[in-house]
């Protein structure tokens, strides 16, 4: 019997056996994965991007483990010999309207513990020679990683340290019985004493079948994105941002060089009607029924249904697409581009039509769930991983706890 499971080879997961093991090496893990690889969904379709986080609200879960989080993520690719770049980002204010609201997030990050600073067009030129702007927010503790290199590291750490890792394991059910934890998959029965949810865009529903009382539900958002010809990789030095529509809970189409020199343009934001839906075209009926019957999803769209058209619209029109990236740099051409593998973002909703706009981890007796991790949880995934290893190896209690 092991004394803990974890459901989902992702990197959150991996980095929470990982996070246990350092600070228990006698215990016994078990990773538990459906698919035939690990890190095969977010963190295998990840832009790449070490947050900063200056987006976040300082005191905020996201902000709090994002900033230590940059750093211990870089500090392990120099452990353990991944490729990485502290590269730094620009974000673009295009018109006057955009200038107040970078200010705020100038004053964010510095709450942050950034070192973040406003430039003048001149000088955004000088880092981003195309890019058109009237001033922007240099922040330069962003950095590139592949994460599913940072994957495959934990992995072969893990392995070395007696952690078993069972691909192929479909998790059904969570019960809990007599202080016994009991996982089931559509194969095989498992026993231990703490089982630890990182399924991703399955968590809410493991979350209901192991008893915690779930009020949101995790909906499927798919980003779409372009990649620039090799010929016009040089439009792009490194991370270039629009500044966010501070109505709107995404942060707009933009420009990331990754970390094989090749240039990633998007996302947009669209809903996905499966939940592993990378395709414009992927559909579950069950799981596109679970979406559309929730109120919050029918909320969410009545507040910003504009919004939500203008994505749809890009999502078929590449004119569309190629106008916003042109917004940044106005030399982008639609024969510049070709498309690129998309990814599905697990976010969670409540029932109000608000975002879930923080890490979610729910404490419940011997069962732990992360039900809200979208972006910069594969920054931060190692400080979340520290927060699951302490709270289990500081409590025994089965009392519910949010964090």
């Amino acid at each position: 019997m092991n004394n803990f499971i974890i459901v989902g080879g992702g990197i959150v997961g991996l980095a929470t056996a990982y996070a246990i093991k350092k600070a228990n090496p006698e215990s016994s893990i078990l990773i538990l994965e459906k698919e035939k690889e690990v890190a095969s969904h977010q963190t295998g379709r990840n832009s790449g991007v070490i947050h900063s986080g200056v987006y976040y609200e300082p005191g905020s879960k996201k902000a709090e483990l994002c900033t230590r989080g940059s750093n211990r993520m870089m500090s392990f690719c120099r452990e353990f010999g991944i490729e990485y770049d502290q590269c730094g980002k620009v974000i673009v204010a295009t018109s006057k309207e955009e200038l107040p609201y970078l200010d705020i997030l100038a004053k964010r990050g510095t709450k942050n513990g950034l070192k973040v600073q406003k430039i003048s067009k001149s000088e955004l030129n000088e880092l981003e020679p195309h890019v058109n702007g009237i001033a922007a927010l240099h922040v330069p503790e962003a950095g590139i990683v592949n994460y599913k290199k940072v994957a495959e590291a934990l992995v072969e750490e893990l392995k070395q340290r007696g952690v078993e890792i069972s691909l192929n394991q479909h998790v059904t059910s969570i019960k809990t019985v007599d202080n016994q934890c009991y996982v089931e998959t559509k194969g095989a029965s498992f026993e231990c004493d703490y089982v630890i949810n990182c399924a991703g865009l399955y968590s809410d529903t493991l979350a209901s079948k192991a008893g915690v009382d779930i009020q949101h539900r995790i909906i499927p958002f798919r980003g779409e994105y372009y990649e620039l010809t090799e010929e016009r990789r040089h439009l792009v030095k490194n991370l270039i941002y629009p500044v966010p529509n501070p109505s709107f809970p995404f942060l707009g189409v933009h420009f990331t060089r990754m970390i094989d020199g090749s240039i990633h343009a998007g996302p947009n934001a669209v809903l996905s009607l499966k939940r592993e839906g990378y395709s414009k075209f992927s559909f579950d009926a069950s799981e596109a029924w679970k979406s559309l019957s929730y109120p919050g999803l029918w909320k969410l769209a009545g507040q910003h249904w504009q919004e939500g058209f203008r994505e749809l619209y890009r999502s078929f029109s590449k004119a569309e697409f190629v106008k916003s990236l042109q917004k940044l740099i106005p030399e982008v051409r639609a024969e510049d581009l070709v498309p690129s593998p998309a990814g599905v973002r697990a976010q969670a909703l409540n029932p109000d039509g608000t975002l879930v706009d923080d890490f979610l981890i729910k404490y419940h007796g011997r069962s732990i769930h992360v039900c809200n991790a979208p972006s910069p949880a594969a920054t931060a995934s190692l400080e979340i991983g520290d927060s699951i290893a302490e709270y289990v190896m500081d409590h025994k209690s089965s009392k519910v706890l949010t964090a």
